[in-house]
């Protein structure tokens, strides 16, 4: 069989429609060797272990981390061979491998963003008080999840959860967390709040919440954001962007919901409160009408005490001025003129008389 003749065009062509074909993906760890950005728009470096190194492009915008030289990393690329003869990988993703390289990777993108005042307390939202939609992005298989809601339910019910499922490690997961803010974010009808959680794991297993385009949608959400990832001395950029930060999945449940338990106890103590102090404002109202029925009580008796004994006293001087009184003493009433000649008309205790008058003078 006659070996195939090929132009050079042809043979780069049919290359890369092999390798498409074979490879159209790889993962490949390795140290970056020769870091370089040209024109702001393009990023070169080259991947390489103790034997051997291959040359690595992206966009600058698709860098999703700080990049420094000896620095270990795993990549998501397109193998491909350039119209040059170069073989190459087209990165399509990155994360920081080893603790090294994941602390150096964080301080750089941290100083980055701290200058862009990303992480200014004065740009942060205050939660709801009154949460009624939750926008939950976890992976529903993970313990994080399960806590989340195992304490939801505990302390408040009834509240409308919607759940986008997604994975939480890995190179795939940044891209999958941000297609799950902007969903949340396109609804017509926005959650009262955003809810990001993750249970514990390695700074490699965490290192997806520290990618720059996630940091970034966290930071642009309509609605405000609260993660829980990680234990409590666990911090990420995604932490660091949110509006609130829970320290673990557990306590991002509880910062959102009332305690149902406290609520009710408190609305007991609250209700004992108010029915003894009802009880002791009756017992004073009912001391206090007493006390001002037995005054008026007492007025009104005085009051007719004091009418009785001046009725009593006016009878009696009614008594002593009554004229038949008078008579019965033997005296006699005498009306008319008292001059001589004139005749008068003289009252007794049982007669009345006529008489005239044969003389009057004065005493």
């Amino acid at each position: 069989m006659e070996p195939l003749t090929l132009s050079v065009s042809e043979l780069v062509s049919f290359t890369n429609q092999t390798l498409e074909g074979a490879y159209p993906t790889v993962v490949v760890e390795g140290e970056v060797a020769s870091y370089k950005e040209s024109q702001g728009k393009y990023v070169f470096f080259d991947l390489k272990d103790n034997t051997a190194s291959v040359g690595c492009f992206l966009s600058l915008y698709g860098l999703r981390m700080q990049l420094e030289d000896g620095m270990k990393v795993v990549v998501l690329a397109r193998p491909r061979l350039t119209n040059w003869g170069k073989f190459s990988l087209t990165v399509l993703n990155m994360r920081p491998k080893g603790e090294g390289t994941i602390k150096k990777s964080f301080e750089l993108l941290k100083k980055k963003m701290v200058s862009e005042g990303l992480f200014d307390k004065a740009r942060k939202r205050s939660l709801p008080e009154q949460i009624q939609r939750v926008a939950l992005i976890s992976s529903t298989d993970a313990a994080g999840y399960a806590d989340f809601i195992k304490i939801l339910n505990e302390r408040w019910g009834g509240l409308e959860v919607e759940v986008a499922h997604v994975q939480v490690q890995g190179l795939e997961a940044p891209d999958q967390i941000i297609q799950a803010i902007k969903y949340f974010n396109q609804k017509q009808n926005l959650a009262d709040v955003l809810v990001i959680v993750r249970g514990g794991g390695s700074s490699q297993d965490l290192s997806a919440f520290n990618d720059e385009l996630l940091v970034r949608e966290i930071v642009a959400s309509r609605i405000p954001v609260l993660t829980g990832i990680g234990h409590e001395t666990d911090e990420s950029l995604a932490d660091l962007a949110a509006d609130a930060v829970a320290s673990t999945p557990s306590n991002a449940a509880q910062m959102i919901t009332p305690d149902k338990q406290a609520l009710l106890g408190y609305l007991k103590s609250e209700a004992e409160r108010i029915d003894t102090r009802i009880k002791s404002e009756i017992e004073a109202l009912v001391a206090e009408t007493r006390n001002e029925t037995n005054r008026l009580e007492k007025f009104i008796v005085d009051r007719i005490d004091s009418k009785l004994l001046e009725t009593q006293n006016l009878a009696r001087m009614a008594a002593q001025l009554n004229p038949e009184n008078v008579l019965r003493q033997g005296y006699a009433l005498v009306v008319g003129e008292l001059k001589t000649g004139n005749v008068v008309d003289i009252t007794t205790l049982d007669k009345k008389i006529k008489a005239e008058v044969l003389g009057a003078k004065k005493r």
